[in-house]
């Protein structure tokens, strides 16, 4: 676990812990407003959150090259959960905008 300052570790694991705490909070969100397009925001945030702990597994081991495939897959799932971010707020819009 060389490879990172103890300050980039520490900025690594609170992202992980506000990431989580978004998801929950726009969760509790979207039952107490029932807004059903929130909570698909909420669900749409859950690659990227996988795609984070995916990198710091990968830093975890010190970069090692054979977990490069930890890589290739935090690529994707950040791919995956950016996609599903947007596809969710373009939901929310069209929802607010009364066009469902």
């Amino acid at each position: 676990m060389h490879e990172l300052s103890l300050t980039t570790w520490f900025i690594h694991i609170a992202t992980l812990f506000e990431w989580t705490i978004a998801i929950i909070v726009i969760n509790l969100c979207s039952k107490i407003k029932g807004y059903e397009s929130l909570r698909w925001l909420a669900i749409a945030m859950i690659p990227n959150l996988a795609s984070a702990m995916a990198a710091i597994t990968w830093h975890i081991y010190d970069n090692s090259d054979e977990l490069k495939g930890l890589v290739v897959l935090q690529a994707s799932l950040t791919m995956i959960g950016n996609c599903s971010m947007a596809i969710a707020t373009w939901k929310m819009m069209r929802v607010r905008l009364g066009k469902t």
